[in-house]
């Protein structure tokens, strides 16, 4: 089984934003929610996925989270409304892989 990793991008209410990289969304986004995610997570309640990126190898996921990570929040969001344009939590959908 081919192993999958993603480039990932939660937002708060406020819409803070945090970028990560994982091999399981499915649970990052949980721990997230759940505030198992010590620091900038927990501390602005950014418990929402609102972007991702599916990559092949953990290489091409981690830089591409280095490049939006280094990216002004405008182009950020520029991103996240290029598909997501309410914001909508895409761990609530179909939408997440």
């Amino acid at each position: 089984m081919k192993r999958v990793y993603y480039m990932y991008i939660m937002a708060s209410i406020s819409r803070v934003l945090y970028t990560g990289m994982t091999n399981n969304l499915a649970r990052r986004v949980q721990e997230h929610k759940d505030g198992e995610v010590k620091g900038f997570t927990r501390k602005y309640k950014a418990h929402k996925l609102v972007y991702c990126e599916a990559f092949g190898r953990p290489i091409e996921a981690i830089e591409r989270e280095k490049q939006v990570k280094g990216w002004l929040r405008a182009k950020k969001v520029a991103l996240i409304e290029s598909v997501n344009t309410t914001w909508r939590d895409l761990s609530l959908t179909d939408e997440m892989p």
